[in-house]
């Protein structure tokens, strides 16, 4: 059997610097090791919609926002399958049969739902399709057979509960599903990126991200506003890096060669972290480091969006012809479970006849 990626992002907005640490870099190292023989990034457009069904309008738009992202980031249509998850009626099919194979109780016990719905305000009112999404979820990842979902850490018990199903459908009807291993970013501060307000998570929702579409200036602005040590009030007073996310960023996204280029005061940034904390180091001069380090990396995915953007009708091509192989393959799978579940009626020649000479039988 073959190593298979999928994985995906909801289109409610464009793509932040959560994304690319968390997932979107990683695809692309994965993509161009030739590790790995299929991989498949989808845009979980009918997913958005279980929170977004009063705005379908947001979702549409964003579609063409998360394609331009992933393309400026390095995904190649040559190697990798970019699709739309609606444009794969088979998807819905396998979430309907899964569904049986889930309980209620299981679902609201999800960390990751229950998070979710908490964000959201959904606690006295939760739309079904946002509440069983884990079981769409897991359709997403068996379609394909993806053996590897690498994905960030708030996502395991969504994996977690994909694995289940498939041990569960597997043990009903047979061996049909495959099992996927997550795959977490290598660098843990990568593992969640806070917002810039220093809240625990980046979400288009709070307004606290810092887009990769962002421009230099909009990166900047937003830079010199984060969030910091909040009882590091003077530049001589001693600072906390544990939790402080202009730190958890330079541990996202620095490298030793970006001080002898921009603070070459340092070696490394564990020199920079042991002045801080002994205090005579301002926030500021960390901050106008951290946008030399977070301009370095956006400004080349930021000139290749733009020059992608300039013909957008092939960015739609690539997303419809990336959608047709991805029935195609969710088509086999589904073909496979259907005879796995004995209700692939008119393929079963065998059931034919069997029946006809039944009833030729009671008629004699």
């Amino acid at each position: 059997m073959g190593k298979i990626i999928l994985t995906g992002d909801r289109p409610t907005g464009r793509l932040h610097v959560g994304h690319y640490v968390g997932s979107l870099k990683r695809r692309v190292e994965l993509q161009d090791s030739g590790e790995f023989d299929e991989i498949y990034i989808m845009i979980a457009d009918a997913q958005a919609l279980t929170d977004n069904a009063d705005n379908p309008e947001k979702v549409r738009q964003n579609i063409i926002e998360v394609a331009l992202d992933y393309l400026a980031c390095g995904l190649d249509p040559a190697k990798s399958v970019l699709f739309i998850q609606s444009q794969i009626p088979e998807l819905c099919e396998m979430t309907f049969y899964y569904m049986d194979l889930v309980t209620v109780s299981r679902l609201q016990r999800n960390p990751t739902v229950k998070s979710e719905i908490q964000m959201r305000n959904f606690e006295a009112s939760i739309p079904v399709g946002f509440f069983t999404y884990p079981i769409s979820q897991a359709a997403d990842i068996t379609a394909f057979k993806a053996t590897t979902v690498p994905v960030g850490e708030d996502q395991a018990p969504m994996i977690e509960q994909t694995r289940e199903i498939v041990h569960k459908f597997n043990s009903v009807y047979g061996d049909t599903l495959v099992e996927p291993d997550i795959l977490l970013p290598d660098n843990k501060a990568c593992l969640r990126l806070p917002g810039i307000d220093g809240k625990a998570k980046m979400s288009k929702s709070l307004g606290n991200c810092i887009y990769l579409s962002d421009t230099e200036a909009e990166v900047k602005k937003k830079i010199m506003s984060m969030f910091t040590d909040p009882n590091h009030l003077r530049v001589e007073d001693p600072g906390q890096v544990e939790g402080n996310p202009v730190f958890i960023y330079l541990d996202a996204f620095c490298r030793d060669g970006h001080f002898a280029e921009y603070l070459p005061d340092y070696k490394n940034l564990d020199e920079l972290k042991a002045h801080y904390m002994r205090g005579g180091l301002g926030d500021v001069k960390v901050k106008k480091f951290l946008n030399n380090v977070l301009q370095d990396e956006l400004r080349p995915i930021r000139e290749r969006r733009k020059e992608i953007a300039q013909d957008i009708p092939a960015v739609y091509q690539i997303l419809e012809e990336g959608s047709r192989k991805a029935k195609a393959k969710a088509a086999e799978t589904l073909a496979e479970m259907k005879r796995a579940m004995k209700i692939n009626y008119f393929e079963d020649k065998e059931l034919i006849a069997e029946q006809a000479e039944r009833f030729r039988s009671e008629t004699d």
